[in-house]
């Protein structure tokens, strides 16, 4: 009976424990969050999607994809990451201060790349919401070979 009484105080000790601990991330992940939501702004994309159409194989698109910071702390662009090693994507290195605009240059390599392309590039910064997919897509047709 006392070996009983023992792992039954035992159990209750270490889940009332997991369940301190557990309350405690989730305050501690809830002030990241208000701080999160106390240092954002908004942001406004002109154009999520650009379609390049036709390109031939070998092409370099580029294009700029432009955004307004429409809140009211300045926008910080931590990063932006394509889909694909053939894409890169350009952010810019200072903040854009509330009402100016700002762009991400993608320039994406259709080497090697024929037919239906589909890029997505992700953008990381203190917008909430946060900053929308972009996307480039496209048909890269054969490079023609002359002899």
């Amino acid at each position: 009976m006392k070996k009983l009484l023992l792992i039954a105080f035992i159990s209750i000790t270490l889940f009332s424990c997991d369940m301190h601990r557990r309350n405690k991330i989730a305050d501690d992940a809830g002030i990241l969050m208000e701080q999160e939501l106390n240092d954002s702004t908004s942001v406004q994309v002109e154009q999520t999607t650009y379609t390049f159409d036709t390109a031939t194989e070998g092409d370099k698109i580029e294009h700029d994809f432009v955004f307004k910071n429409s809140g009211h702390k300045p926008l910080i662009i931590i990063k932006a990451t394509a889909s694909c090693g053939c894409t890169i994507a350009d952010k810019p290195d200072q903040p854009i201060l509330p009402g100016d605009t700002g762009l991400i240059k993608v320039i994406f390599n259709s080497a090697g790349k024929r037919g239906s392309n589909h890029k997505v590039i992700t953008v990381e910064s203190n917008a909430y919401p946060s900053f929308p997919k972009l996307i480039l897509k496209g048909e890269v047709k054969p490079a023609m070979i002359n002899n």
